[in-house]
């Protein structure tokens, strides 16, 4: 009984600090929408920051928190939609999360529903109704289920344009527009087998999609995060290589324990030529996998691994650490099953090459004929290891006539 009783005594006090800080009752009058409610704004803001950072147990207490306080809004189940999506960013090829994740997208979408029927004010409901079929679209998509992907978009369209036109929502309305216009342009250039599929589309515009992800970036509450995390792969898409570092440090400083986004640094540090930089990071991505931190795992370590290992080849020149990381690359590609990902193939040509610099011509060959045999015969890969295997014909040769002199 004493126990229960301190248990009680413990929420009481919860509660009663919630209400010293503001009376939620009277917040709950002066605003229509909970995305304009800035006591929602206040509760729900560490939960995502948390939600980024991956402490996904402590997002979740606050999302149940709001989920009790708004048994019927759509908002708390999106948040527990969103929280299971960022499980999944990691890995993309990783479906453990996909079915919880739906059914929270399913129930968001059945709340708001009930909100965009019974509400005279539709643009709430219809921006959840959009952001939650955004997701399904986003999720169907990355499971190539294209008529799922297709119908999803369509529907989340709808809805973002009967949002329009709500200057106080323009921020997070703008994350929609600027995630069309880009990819609207950019897919059908990409992947012409799709362009069937997009002619139910309206035309996209790629500038106007970067303009408008920017501006949701900078100004948007609830979307802000989510619109970097687009901008970080559309600045690679497009060459915008200084853009896409000093964002993803950017991200890594504010989510420090963010396996995709502590990555995206070190790979963006790494194309930048910041070798220093970008081995901390990977150092740094190498030691949460091994202590199981959430979302650290093999696509985040087959990066780092061969990052390392190329730093410890061309920059310490240090071969024993190199063979070392390229052989983690190697480790970390068949975890994961990506045995066409170009860091697999690049770690087994380098390790070829640091055979035959250290005169081991047979385990050489074995490396040079591994990339033959499988690699894309139109990647540089498959030349380099065709021009090395070349080339140890004739290091053979120069090493028989020296044994004759």
């Amino acid at each position: 009984m004493k126990k229960i009783s301190l248990v009680l005594i413990g929420l009481l006090l919860t509660f009663a600090a919630r209400a010293q800080v503001y009376s939620l009752a009277d917040f709950d009058k002066k605003y229509d929408m909970l995305l304009k409610h800035p006591g929602v704004q206040i509760e729900s803001a560490e939960a995502i920051n948390n939600l980024y950072n991956y402490k996904f147990y402590e997002a979740d207490k606050e999302f149940r928190w709001l989920k009790l306080r708004y048994p019927d809004h759509p908002m708390p189940y999106f948040l527990m939609a969103l929280a299971e999506w960022w499980k999944i960013v990691p890995n993309t090829e990783n479906t453990d999360f996909d079915d919880k994740c739906i059914a929270y997208l399913d129930t968001t979408i059945t709340k708001a529903e009930k909100l965009y029927d019974d509400k005279e004010n539709k643009v709430e409901p219809a921006f959840f109704l959009a952001a939650a079929y955004g997701f399904k679209g986003r999720l169907y998509s990355e499971r190539k289920k294209w008529a799922k992907a297709t119908w999803a978009g369509k529907n989340a369209l709808k809805f973002f344009d009967k949002c329009k036109g709500n200057g106080d929502l323009t921020p997070e309305l703008l994350f929609g527009d600027g995630l069309f216009n880009y990819y609207a342009q950019w897919i059908p250039k990409n992947y012409p087998a799709l362009k069937p599929i997009l002619m139910f589309f309206p035309k996209g515009n790629k500038a106007e999609g970067i303009r408008q992800l920017e501006l949701t970036a900078n100004n948007a509450f609830y979307t802000r995060t989510e619109a970097r995390y687009f901008l970080l792969q559309i600045y690679s898409m497009e060459n915008e290589y200084g853009k896409a570092y000093d964002l993803a440090k950017y991200m890594w400083q504010q989510y420090p324990d963010n396996p995709y986004f502590e990555r995206y640094y070190a790979r963006t540090a790494f194309v930048r030529g910041y070798s220093n930089e970008a081995s901390a990071a990977s150092l740094s991505i190498l030691s949460k996998i091994e202590r199981g931190m959430d979302g650290y795992e093999g696509v985040g370590g087959r990066t780092a691994a061969y990052i390392l290992a190329y730093h410890h080849q061309h920059n310490t020149h240090d071969l024993t650490k190199a063979k070392e990381y390229y052989q983690k690359t190697i480790d970390f590609a068949k975890q994961t099953n990506s045995y066409d990902a170009a860091y697999y193939w690049a770690s087994v040509l380098s390790l070829g090459k640091i055979a035959a610099s250290e005169k081991n011509y047979d385990q050489a060959q074995a490396y040079y004929k591994e990339v033959i045999d499988k690699a894309d015969r139109k990647s540089s890969q498959h030349k380099e290891a065709k021009d090395g295997l070349d080339n140890l014909k004739k290091l053979r040769r120069e090493d028989r006539r020296k044994g004759r002199k």
